[in-house]
């Protein structure tokens, strides 16, 4: 894989372990927990019948016993994984909204940069936003200033 840092996989255990076995080059592998274009509705429909926080964590942890390296997680989750999961855990979060582009779209569990790295995301996923912009370099421009905003008031709390 060509300067790939991470392959997701979206499975079982077998399947997790099955990645997690086979990665190599400094490749990590990261499972998705729940999708963030599903809600509790969603899963309802889908006969999980868990509490959504309870769900990603079992998740989480059965990927780390599986060999993964880590987990694809809405922000939503990021705080209990944090505090219930192993630290060396890397938590990629997708569904990434600026608080100017809260609009609909699939994903229904979003949250801000700026909120999802003082849950303590590690990578975060910005997609929507800045396809979807009028201007999307202007977009991915302020984008990057509000994580950098973050990034220097969580190195200064420290």
């Amino acid at each position: 894989m060509r300067g790939a840092q991470f392959c997701t996989v979206h499975g079982n255990q077998a399947m997790m372990e099955a990645a997690a076995k086979a990665k190599s080059n400094g490749l990590k592998v990261l499972a998705v927990t729940a999708l963030t274009s599903l809600d509790r509705g969603d899963l309802d429909d889908l006969g999980f019948q868990c509490d959504l926080e309870a769900l990603v964590l079992s998740r989480a942890k059965r990927a780390l016993a599986a060999g993964c390296d880590g987990v694809v997680s809405s922000g939503l989750e990021v705080e209990r994984l944090r505090r219930d999961a192993p630290r060396e855990l890397i938590v990629v979060t997708p569904g990434i909204r600026p608080l100017d582009n809260r609009s609909e779209s699939d994903q229904k569990r979003v949250m801000t940069p700026t909120r999802a790295l003082q849950a303590g995301a590690d990578h975060l996923v910005v997609g929507r936003p800045i396809r979807d912009a009028a201007d999307p370099r202007a977009a991915a421009a302020a984008i990057v200033a509000e994580i950098e905003a973050a990034l220097n008031s969580r190195a200064g709390a420290r």
